[in-house]
Order: structure tokens, then sequence, then C-alpha cells
């Protein structure tokens, strides 16, 4: 074991986790940059420090099918895939959620080809947010380890029993070494009991899962949207159990500097981080703006948004991603979210392929959600240009 804290990258912190959850099968197949992580899994298994099956296969596809194989006999399984890898994966991803499997994956986002990019956006990531699984969004590295040994104990709480997504920006985060804390293994198994499901497959006792249905299929959708709901109340008390035994806290929904804010960005993933200094620059200058980061897409947390942004009187939605022919992903869910509230909502699309935005064009952005809350009238940005 290394010193408590140390330098580490997203796909060491990942793989940390996936060790102290005391994974036992990890079907796998390498995609840049999420490569990282198996190779890290592979030494281990090698070495003996990690007793787990380490399971390679010949497609990401492929992986996703060996990890519902897995899953349903009751062993805890993780794997990770990036981008086009993550594409493959999903046909799998609705079978996944609709055998109530509590599988955790890691997403390593990274722009999606034609033409090939290898830095990240968070397309492939949102492109999974109707399959059933619960979706998080991770600013650091610290973030990423503590959510895959949170995502078990959400999944595999039996009013939940979906799998979990937990996505890291690629590169960005996947090889930059940050300080980390590496949980001690008996805290982390005082938090996280064994997996013990009620149903499962066993030779001795046999029983199929995932059966043909027909009038009964509109039920078994409407249990995974009831689990999705569930869900919310588990991750919240989950998060609380893990501040009150490792002392990092997390919510749903991040508020930074909202006490007087005017207006407020809405932000997700490692370009957060930018986000904050651009906030911090404006209060510095008097200008009331804050920000709210979305850690968790799925469920979606709805009440909490509406909560931490009753008191503004604009927002701005910042999407890494785009939806060819309507826009950002986010934006009309958060739009949604305050349709009641008749305060101008802008729409901001930035770093596609990983295009670096810097804290000055963060600043730009803040200033023109609170020029909305003076006129009124939303504002649209395209990759630094602004549209309306």
């Amino acid at each position: 074991m290394p010193p408590e804290k140390t330098l580490m990258d997203g796909n060491a912190a990942a793989a940390w986790g996936a060790r102290l959850s005391r994974v036992q099968v990890v079907p796998n197949f390498p995609v840049t940059p999420q490569t990282e992580i198996i190779e890290t899994l592979a030494k281990w298994s090698t070495s003996g420090a990690w007793k787990g099956r380490f399971l390679p296969v010949e497609s990401e596809h492929s992986v996703l099918s060996a990890a519902v194989a897995s899953a349903s006999t009751g062993a805890r399984t993780f794997t990770g895939s990036s981008s086009q890898g993550l594409m493959l994966m999903h046909e799998v991803m609705y079978i996944a959620s609709g055998m109530r499997l509590p599988i955790v994956m890691i997403n390593v986002s990274r722009a999606l080809s034609a033409p090939i990019s290898l830095w990240s956006d968070h397309n492939d990531f949102l492109d999974q947010r109707d399959t059933g699984w619960l979706m998080f969004f991770c600013e650091r590295n610290q973030e990423v380890l503590d959510t895959v040994i949170q995502s078990y104990r959400i999944s595999e709480d039996t009013n939940v029993m979906l799998p979990s997504l937990v996505n890291m920006d690629g590169f960005i985060l996947s090889y930059t070494r940050e300080p980390t804390r590496i949980p001690d293994q008996r805290k982390v198994d005082s938090f996280l009991p064994g997996f013990r499901p009620k149903v499962y497959l066993d030779p001795k006792k046999p029983m199929a899962l995932g059966i043909g249905v027909m009038k009964e299929y509109s039920y078994f959708r409407s249990q995974v949207h009831l689990a999705q709901k569930n869900a919310l109340k588990a991750v919240k008390d989950v998060q609380n159990r893990f501040g009150r035994k490792f002392g990092r806290r997390y919510s749903v929904v991040e508020p930074y500097m909202m006490d007087g804010a005017r207006a407020a960005l809405v932000t997700m993933g490692a370009n957060t981080t930018i986000a904050r200094a651009a906030v911090k620059s404006l209060r510095a200058k008097g200008k009331r703006i804050g920000l709210l980061r979305l850690r968790l897409f799925r469920p979606f947390p709805e009440e909490d948004i509406r909560r931490v942004l009753s008191g503004v009187d604009a927002v701005g939605v910042v999407d890494q991603n785009l939806a060819p022919g309507r826009g950002g992903i986010v934006y009309p869910e958060i739009k949604a979210a305050l349709c009641d509230r008749r305060i101008p909502v802008s729409s901001f699309i930035i770093s596609l392929g990983g295009k670096h935005i810097s804290r000055q064009e963060f600043e730009t952005i803040g200033e023109k959600v609170l020029e909305s809350a003076k006129t009124r009238k939303p504002r649209v940005m395209w990759q630094g240009k602004f549209l309306q």
C-alpha cells in the first residue's frame, strides 16, 4: 500500500476505488484514455495484490456482456470504457439496468468520432442518459476514487439495484496527477459490506433472468424508473454516511459562492475548477455571481437544483457536449426544472473535442449571464462565439 495520501492520476484513482471495493470480476478491453485502469488492475492481479478475476475479452460489447453475466451470478463487477468503446456497449447498457445488476463502470470521457479526437467532452457519457444507469460527474481524482466506492453501496441497495456510470474527463483527470487520499481498507470494508443479492443465477437452483415478456414489459420499465427515484434518497444517504466515515463530503449538487448571488453558472466535470476561479475573480470585482456544479445527473436532482438556484435572477448552463439540431444536452433539463421561475436561462457550449477554455472566457460567460439578469434576455454561445 502507498502512503495514505499520494499523487495519482484519475485512472489510478479509479483502479484504487475498484480494489478497495473488493471487486471480484473485471471484464476489460483497452481504449484510450482508460487503458491505464485495466493495466493497473492487471499488475495487481499478477502480483496477488488484488484477488479478483481479470477477464480480457475481444471488444467492448463483450466486456459489458461479460459484466452482465458476472453480476448475474452475484459477483461484484467493475469495468471501464471511453468514447467509441462506450458506444459499442450501448445495446447492453439497457440489459444491465433492465436485469437490475449493480455493475459499476468508469467512463473516461473522450469526444466521439469522426473526426477522431483523444481529448474530452461529455457526449459519450450523456448519450447513455436514458439507459437506466445512475450517472455521476466527477471534478477531481479524489472524487473519482470515492465515487466508485459510494456507487457500489448505492447500486447494491435493495431499493435501487441499478448499475452506476461514473464519469471523469479524459486526459484532464485521467492523466493528471493530484494529491489523493487512499482510504484504509478496514474502514472501506466497514462502509461497504460484501455483496449478497437476493436473486442470482446458480446452477444448483436453475432459473432465468431477462426473459421475454409481452404486456408485462411496461411493468418492468416502470420498476427501473421507480428504482431511479429511490436512488436519489440512497445517493444522499450514502454521501452522508461516507462523509461521517471518511471526512470528505459530497452533494448531488454543489453550490459555490451562491450566498448573495444574483446569477449562477451551472457546470459539470473538470472544467468546473476553471469556472470556480472565474467566479471568485468576478466576486472580487463586486459582481454577484455564483456557481452550481452538477454531480449527479441520473436520477436528475430537480428539487435540489431548484433550491440552490431559488434566489437568482438568471442562470447560464455550460454544456461540454452537443446534440446536433438541438444544442446543449443539459441546458433543456435545467430550463425545464426552472420553468415556473420565468427567469432567463442561457446556453453556453464549450470545449467540444477538449478545446481549452480559460478563466477569462468563463468570466466573459459570467458577465453575459449577469447582463441577462438585467435585460431578461437569455444568451447563446457556441465555442466562444455569441450567437445571440
